[in-house]
């Protein structure tokens, strides 16, 4: 394993596997799910690597659940009634880390979450982000920033780096070759979705022009509110294919909404509820569109909200290390900060996210406090602090306590 890239979820597998019967590695194929599970596997099955398996994981569980702990069952999905025979030998052995099990779809078979509380750990594995992928001077802890304290950093990457970035994204085969052109790799990929992984799930093959499109459209209105008449209208398919599409890329970790954030105002003012649309990494919207880092920097209002993008993904992989999650917030009034991180213990932090430029951070940061002084009392006393995050080489804490943090110097 000495090429193993170190992913900021390894420290909770390990935990999970010490208190846990079978630990449930989740997220978008290709993230690098199958190489962290044989890293703290001791035997291993792959459902997919022979047309048999997934028939013999329904008919004769027994055969494919034994070897050596923690035993790795790979691609779950394929025999999603092997779910229970797992929870099953769990409840027999009645000891933690007996196995990891990986998935890159969650199937619609309810039984397949049938009493998994206690037994079942689930972790998310996400792209690479700039910490793990070796592209982040992790100066700046996120962690330590939701605990208010103060940030300091210089360096990191450029501009023109990040729109790279966002172009190859964090998949692990394209971190590792970095001279592998990322787009026929990516059209791939969106191919198959539609080809291969939905299918898998059992549900019907979506029509792939219609797919296409609407996963264009979508990319069109990257980091924006989801609006699925405009996506219809756009994709030129009806508002109901549009959810039953959206749906599907969500139960193959393909399309990632971040939700919105609903805390208590100090006024009768109304929160909007409708998520924003976000992929699992923005090198798929990217790639849908054509975009390459050219052409990028010559449209810096179109590379405003896939640099959002990219510092959303980053952001969630951050905070998933302490079980924390990511939200965003918009009122009728037209406030919006782009991501609130919010910890186990209920205590928040805001985060607005720009390019950079001074005027843009000043109104970053004044919205941030506009959104501190509308909160309730008591939601007021949990705000660890207020941070804009930017493309620059500089981070910083403001004279009026805002912190300036560079996503090039951000980590766990």
């Amino acid at each position: 394993m000495s090429s193993y890239f170190p992913r900021i979820a390894d420290h909770l597998v390990e935990d999970a596997l010490k208190s846990f019967g079978a630990v449930v590695l989740e997220g978008p194929r290709a993230a690098g799910k199958t190489t962290t599970g044989h890293k703290f596997s001791n035997s291993s099955v792959s459902l997919d690597s022979a047309p048999e398996l997934a028939a013999l994981a329904e008919s004769a569980p027994e055969l494919v659940l034994a070897g050596e702990i923690p035993r790795l069952i790979d691609e779950w999905q394929l025999a999603p009634t092997i779910w229970n025979s797992i929870r099953h030998e769990v409840d027999v052995r009645k000891a933690p880390g007996q196995y990891i099990i990986t998935g890159s779809a969650t199937p619609t078979d309810t039984v397949t979450h049938h009493s998994g509380a206690g037994r079942f750990a689930r972790i998310t594995l996400s792209t690479m982000s700039l910490a793990e992928s070796g592209e982040s001077t992790k100066q700046v802890s996120l962690a330590r920033v939701l605990a208010g304290a103060k940030v300091a950093g210089l360096g990191g990457p450029t501009v023109a780096d990040y729109a790279s970035i966002v172009v190859r994204g964090g998949w692990p085969s394209l971190v590792v070759n970095r001279s592998r052109s990322p787009l026929p790799y990516l059209r791939s990929y969106l191919s198959d979705i539609s080809r291969i992984d939905i299918p898998a799930l059992g549900m019907a093959e979506p029509d792939p022009l219609r797919m296409r499109a609407l996963v264009r459209a979508t990319s069109r209105n990257l980091a924006t509110e989801a609006n699925y008449s405009l996506l219809a209208r756009e994709a030129e398919i009806s508002p109901s294919t549009v959810r039953k599409y959206l749906d599907a890329l969500s139960k193959v970790f393909v399309l990632d909404e971040l939700p919105a954030w609903a805390p208590h105002l100090r006024s009768r003012v109304r929160i909007r509820t409708s998520p924003k649309l976000h992929f699992v990494d923005p090198s798929l919207a990217a790639a849908s569109i054509g975009a390459n880092p050219t052409a990028l920097l010559d449209d810096l209002n179109t590379f405003g909200f896939f640099f959002e993008s990219l510092a959303i993904r980053d952001l969630r992989v951050y905070a998933a290390a302490s079980e924390g999650t990511v939200q965003h917030f918009r009122d009728e009034t037209g406030l919006e900060v782009d991501a609130i991180v919010e910890d186990y213990s209920g205590n928040w932090s805001a985060f607005e996210i720009k390019m950079g430029g001074s005027a843009a951070i000043d109104q970053a940061a004044a919205n941030l406090k506009a959104l501190a002084n509308k909160v309730s009392k008591s939601r007021a006393s949990t705000m660890a602090s207020l941070n804009v995050v930017t493309a620059g080489k500089a981070s910083f804490t403001r004279p009026d306590g805002v912190n300036v943090i560079s996503l090039g110097h951000l980590t766990q």
